[in-house]
């Protein structure tokens, strides 16, 4: 004798779960997933609601490429709740959207293709995907280890420019404040032919210049080291042309002089020797140097210590002995803080950090208001935040608490940072692993009181972590799973929990992610995760009530970018027009969308010019209010409806997108076991629907019938309590909820009567 039992399933908070979960009758998980939703939102009380359609804001002017990771790469930039932006980096250019304080209106207001000093964008669709950026006030900064940073500036309400990052320099341009190291092999020295002076020639020890081409005449044209600047014992010489690996002319900027530590003279009674303590100084006797700042000692004045010196004998790597003007009255260590002009050989040398030659910054962010950088070719783990409040200065002085900061990863092996994220601490992000340099209570950070923690080791890709929830959400670097990035109190430490293990199967290479606060009417966080294959893998999450749960965006197209502006969404979408020509759209999220693509079109007896966005031959939804008109085919650039309706002037047109929800299969427990596996059969299905204009269960479609016998006047939308019947056996019997027409759904529950 059968029996039926009925079953809710009323809650679908853990979104859509990996089919090797559907054994797992035993969980709650279970009871409040599915097997597949596709295309709707998880409403914050565990129904779902079908997703908005994409509307049609803005036709690119792109030839799409499907070898292409990214031609367009979304970007927001934000200056006021009233002044928001869209941002387009594209292949050598930027193309900037203007979003309507007032009507919310996106509108191009600029393209732009060369920086403020006439030369083309660096910007290449072949790594859109991995450029990072970090905005504040008017000024974005956007970058890349191939170029040196460029700045987006806001220069009114309308317009934009593109300027090179350029550090501070010193009041009397003798100093450039930037990030230096000394990439040189250890025991290489740098040996100037002058202390001043232009085209003097530098010698290093051992190979060092990039003789990148063939010569020309004498010089190495192509070098990539023309136009560097190196720093001997702090001062500064430019590259103008290299010679050959160990040979290169250079501009001394200002003058080449060291200065010796305090009180390096000693002084021998009687005599009028001077023994100079001054690290590997790489002098030599009969060497001739100058002194200046050197204070009396031994009884010898000032003047007979600075001035023009002779070094008499070389003690050491460490010290040498000069000839003063006077005899000493007594042996004594002092003379203040000597300077010492002299261009002899030294190891105390290092090249700027950024450059052709070195490469530039990958990651970018604002924190404690200092500007960081991090992550270039040459310097894959070093890490730069410029002075406080400062975000053109990285000059390190002499580790005062508003002086640039300059640290090295150093944890064992090297880890190229991709990303740096300002979050509860400075959150790291590295290929090989996850690190954060702590803020302190009640304390700034400094150069002195930083330190860098490393915490897990699973490496991050390219694409840009985002902020959610209290954590960071970041894609593993294999891509195939999301983990979040957060602080337990527990352990006092970072953990990267997994976050879609559950729904494994919707994380296929995500290559950009972005999060909202709310979207499509609803309040609860998103994020989205944009696959290679031009899904998105969406992951709704509430931390208070521990609600998380992931489901997919599809599309009669593919989505190519996605970028959140407070609670809109917006997406590049590429659509066959029509006879197979492919074109990329700007569109936004919009819960009053029906369709993909979609464009309201006013025209005159049923006849619609679409040829602005569709081609001959592309086949199109139509809706009229809460009518579905039908599909169309687009002939001479027209969709004509006049044998259904004549009398239209307005219809919404695009494209159709699938939805589904279909739930894991229907299980119980009987008096003698679960009855998994066991031939059973649903006979009814109830739906707990909310203004729903078409739903179909298991084939079956509701007829929503017209408020009156007027077929002119709108649907009246089924809020409510339906019953579907169904039939057939099976072992895994499972509801299927579709849609024959794009009109409104939302599903906020159902009942299954189930017989075995």
């Amino acid at each position: 004798m059968s029996q039926k039992v009925r079953v809710p399933v009323s809650n679908f908070a853990f979104g859509e779960v990996s089919p090797s979960l559907l054994s797992r009758t035993d969980t709650p998980i279970y009871a409040a997933s599915a097997q597949r939703i596709e295309n709707f939102l998880i409403r914050p009380e565990g129904g779902v609601v079908k997703r908005g359609g994409m509307a049609n804001l803005y036709k690119h002017a792109i030839t799409y490429d499907s070898a292409k990771t990214q031609q367009s790469r979304l970007v927001p930039f934000i200056f006021s709740d009233d002044e928001q932006y869209i941002i387009s980096l594209e292949d050598a250019q930027i193309k900037v959207f203007q979003i309507n304080s007032v009507t919310g209106a996106v509108t191009l207001i600029q393209t732009i293709t060369q920086d403020t000093d006439a030369n083309a964008l660096p910007f290449d669709d072949d790594y859109l995907h991995e450029y990072t950026f970090a905005q504040a006030g008017d000024v974005m900064f956007i970058c890349h280890q191939n170029f040196m940073v460029r700045q987006l500036v806001r220069t009114s309400a309308t317009t934009f420019q593109v300027e090179l990052y350029v550090f501070d320099t010193k009041s009397d341009d003798n100093l450039i404040y930037q990030p230096y190291y000394p990439f040189r092999t250890l025991g290489t020295t740098l040996d100037p032919s002058a202390t001043t002076g232009s085209g003097i020639t530098i010698v290093t020890s051992s190979a060092y210049f990039d003789t990148t081409g063939s010569l020309t005449g004498a010089d190495y044209l192509s070098s990539l080291h023309v136009g560097v600047t190196l720093r001997y014992h702090g001062q500064e010489l430019t590259i103008v042309s290299v010679q050959s690996s160990t040979s290169a002319t250079a501009d001394v900027v200002d003058e080449l002089y060291q200065d010796l530590q305090t009180d390096a003279l000693e002084t021998i009674d009687t005599t009028t020797d001077v023994v100079v303590r001054h690290v590997n100084h790489g002098m030599l006797a009969g060497d001739s140097i100058t002194f200046s700042n050197a204070g009396a000692v031994g009884g010898i004045t000032a003047a007979n210590i600075n001035g023009a010196r002779t070094i008499s004998e070389i003690r050491s790597d460490n010290e040498y002995v000069f000839t003063a003007g006077t005899a000493a009255t007594s042996s004594e260590v002092g003379g203040g803080t000597p300077r010492v002009v002299t261009h002899a050989a030294t190891q105390n040398w290092e090249e700027q950090s950024f450059s052709a030659k070195r490469g530039y910054p990958a990651a970018v962010t604002f924190h404690e208001n200092r500007l960081a950088f991090a992550g270039s070719p040459s310097q894959p783990d070093g890490i730069w935040l410029s002075k406080s409040s400062k975000y053109y200065n990285f000059d390190v002085g002499d580790a005062n608490d508003d002086d640039a900061i300059d640290i090295t990863v150093a944890v064992g092996e090297i880890s190229e940072i991709r990303h740096l994220v300002s979050n509860r601490d400075l959150q790291i992000f590295g290929a090989g692993g996850e690190l954060y340099i702590p803020a302190l209570s009640n304390q700034a950070l400094t150069p002195t009181n930083t330190q860098i923690r490393r915490q897990t080791s699973f490496g991050c890709s390219y694409a840009r972590p985002a902020p959610m929830d209290g954590g960071t959400l970041f894609i593993q670097t294999d891509k195939n799973i999301i983990r979040e990035y957060i602080f337990t109190d527990s352990q006092a430490a970072y953990i990267s929990a997994p976050i879609s293990g559950l729904s494994s199967h919707l994380i296929k290479t995500p290559i950009e992610m972005s999060v909202s606060r709310g979207t499509n009417g609803l309040t609860d966080s998103f994020a989205f995760a944009l696959n290679s294959d031009g899904t998105v893998a969406v992951l709704n999450s509430n931390r208070q009530e521990q609600r998380a749960g992931w489901i997919e965006f599809t599309s009669d197209g593919s989505f190519h970018s996605i970028m959140v502006i407070g609670d809109r969404t917006f997406a590049n979408v590429v659509f066959d027009t029509g006879a197979g020509t492919e074109e990329m759209f700007l569109c936004e999220l919009d819960v009053d969308a029906n369709v993909d693509m979609s464009k309201t079109y006013s025209g005159t007896a049923g006849v619609f010019d679409v040829s602005a966005d569709f081609a001959n031959g592309a086949v199109v939804d139509v809706i009229s209010g809460t009518h579905y008109i039908g599909s169309f085919t687009v002939a001479a650039g027209d969709v004509d409806v006049s044998g259904v309706d004549a009398t239209l002037t307005s219809v919404e047109v695009g494209y159709g997108f699938d939805v589904e929800l279909k739930t894991n299969p229907i299980d119980v427990s009987s008096q003698s076991g679960p009855v998994t596996g066991n031939p059973r059969a649903l006979g009814a299905v109830v739906l707990d629907l909310y203004d729903t204009l078409s739903v179909t269960v298991n084939g079956t479609d509701l007829i929503v019938r017209n408020v009156t016998d007027d077929l002119s006047e709108d649907l009246m939308p089924v809020t409510g309590k339906r019953e579907f019947y169904l039939l057939g056996y099976g072992r895994d019997p499972q509801v299927t909820i579709t849609q024959s027409v794009p009109l409104s759904l939302q599903v906020n529950g159902l009942v299954t009567e189930l017989v075995f």
